[in-house]
């Protein structure tokens, strides 16, 4: 295979992985055009790209609010950036720009590109020179739109960073280097701009311990029903633990998980690199192959998460519901358990909303048409704070814990919170529930992450890659569930009906 003609060799059209939310329109021409306009002509593959991460949904807002584009190096991701930035700032008016990488360099490296672009439209008369100030300023490198205030700046992030990138477009290149932490501070700055997107370009983990970002991006496109996350991977399946299952020196290969092949990157070029390099660092930098993740990295197996999944699985005569609150306090959710008819477990998100003041009206709602056997919180996150207005309305706290009543508040301590997470972990593994492949559920089960409290482990909010308050309160439900249950007397069984 290391005998095709020079020069024969034509990189592939579209990605080995391609995941599309549904969208009604897209800026994608327009943007197409302006960069043309500035001396960048995009690529096939590149012109997919920024129509899909300009894709929007029929209330105008991104289909993708989350867009990754996963290529190994020297394909021409950047491109695919700098016409993102360059529609942001002249066609889409919008007021901040974050362009992020991992080192300084190459942070500057793109604003020298993008400055050379600005100039080419301001050359072609497309913008005035007077109107854009460029600052060179050491660490504060970007440009500024005099008329309308807006900005595009480039930064090299840090462990302190994580909260002073945050913009109306957020670029996350180097994201192999990204961390939870620096994820968990930008997110929730993201809630107040009217219509957000945060975009990641990578080549894959630098190892199986690292990249838990990446790896949580991956791991929910897999499990799908998420309708904001648009996903393109171009590398070779498998992992880097098995390349004796890969020919590297399939050239057919090389050109599937390379789509720069014949225009900016030659045979030549790949056949010296597998020359020169390791088998793993050829297949992880050449043909984007994903280092096998080191157990623990993934706190839920999305695959057997997906074998649960039930649309028609229907609660028992008994339910707990529980509220669990983002830990940024953007969005509330309320969920069930229950057991069915045939007594595995039923796991059901009844509600998802921003802020939290629905939450209390909304359970008071559930307590009078459900007559439910408990409502659980977990004592030691955000959701405490509603305790207070709870037990106002009337669901609180049983006066002798021993013996609770039907209907009664349970707040669960952190060791009860480590016993919940534990026990929802062996149900997942050992198959006893289902749930109704809840979009919602099913990101957060992908991007649940733990975090060590002693010798046991809770759920961890700000490590984890997704919003993952519904998977919490799925956990104090089936807790509170199953240590309360015994203690109420049964109601007779209400007719099945949608929740209300």
């Amino acid at each position: 295979m290391l005998t095709s003609p020079p020069g024969s060799l034509r990189g592939a059209r579209h990605p080995r992985v391609e995941i599309t939310p549904p969208y009604v329109d897209t800026y994608g021409p327009e943007a197409i055009e302006l960069a043309r306009r500035a001396g960048l002509e995009l690529d096939f593959w590149q012109q997919q790209a920024i129509t899909l991460m300009l894709a929007s949904r029929d209330d105008g807002k991104w289909a993708c609010f989350e867009y990754a584009e996963l290529v190994a190096r020297q394909n021409g991701k950047g491109g695919i950036l700098e016409a993102r930035v360059l529609a942001g700032l002249f066609l889409l008016g919008e007021r901040l720009i974050m362009w992020s990488a991992h080192e300084y360099k190459t942070a500057m490296e793109a604003f020298l590109r993008v400055r050379a672009l600005i100039m080419r439209l301001i050359d072609e008369g497309l913008v005035d020179a007077d109107a854009v100030k460029v600052n060179n300023t050491n660490g504060e490198e970007g440009f500024e739109l005099l008329g309308t205030g807006q900005r595009l700046k480039f930064i090299a992030r840090s462990k302190s960073s994580g909260r002073g990138f945050s913009g109306d477009l957020n670029i996350i290149d180097e994201a192999f280097a990204y961390t939870p932490a620096q994820h968990a501070a930008l997110m929730p700055t993201m809630s107040a701009r009217p219509n957000p997107q945060i975009i990641y370009t990578s080549s894959p983990p630098l190892d199986g311990e690292s990249g838990d970002v990446l790896f949580g991006l991956r791991a929910r496109a897999e499990a799908g029903g998420d309708d904001s996350l648009g996903y393109r991977d171009w590398g070779a399946a498998g992992d880097l633990d098995h390349l004796d299952a890969l020919d590297l020196d399939d050239r057919q290969l090389w050109a599937a998980t390379n789509p720069a092949v014949g225009v900016r990157i030659t045979e030549e070029t790949i056949a010296r690199e597998r020359r020169s390099m390791t088998a793993v660092d050829f297949a992880r930098e050449r043909l984007g192959v994903w280092p096998r993740r080191v157990e623990g990295g993934g706190a839920i197996d999305v695959q057997q998460w997906a074998k649960l999944a039930d649309p028609d699985s229907q609660a028992g005569d008994d339910v707990v519901f529980a509220v669990e609150v983002a830990y940024d306090r953007s969005t509330s959710s309320i969920a069930a358990w229950s057991v069915r008819a045939d007594g595995l477990g039923h796991a059901e998100v009844i509600d998802q909303r921003p802020g939290t003041d629905w939450v209390v009206g909304r359970l008071v709602e559930l307590r009078d048409r459900w007559n439910p056997v408990a409502f659980g919180v977990d004592g030691k996150g955000p959701a405490l704070s509603l305790v207070f207005d709870l037990e106002a309305a009337g669901i609180k706290r049983p006066g002798d814990p021993e013996k609770p009543g039907r209907g009664d508040l349970a707040v669960l301590s952190l060791p009860e919170m480590a016993a919940a997470c534990g026990q929802l972990l062996d149900a997942i593994a050992q198959g006893t529930f289902r749930h109704l492949d809840d979009p919602d559920l099913n990101a957060a089960a992908a991007g649940a992450a733990t975090r060590p409290v002693g010798d046991v482990e809770v759920w961890g909010r700000r490590n984890a890659t997704a919003e993952i308050s519904p998977l919490t309160a799925v956990t104090v439900a089936r807790r509170v569930y199953m240590t309360r249950i015994d203690a109420i007397k049964k109601p007779k069984r209400k007719p099945l009906a949608a929740w209300a």
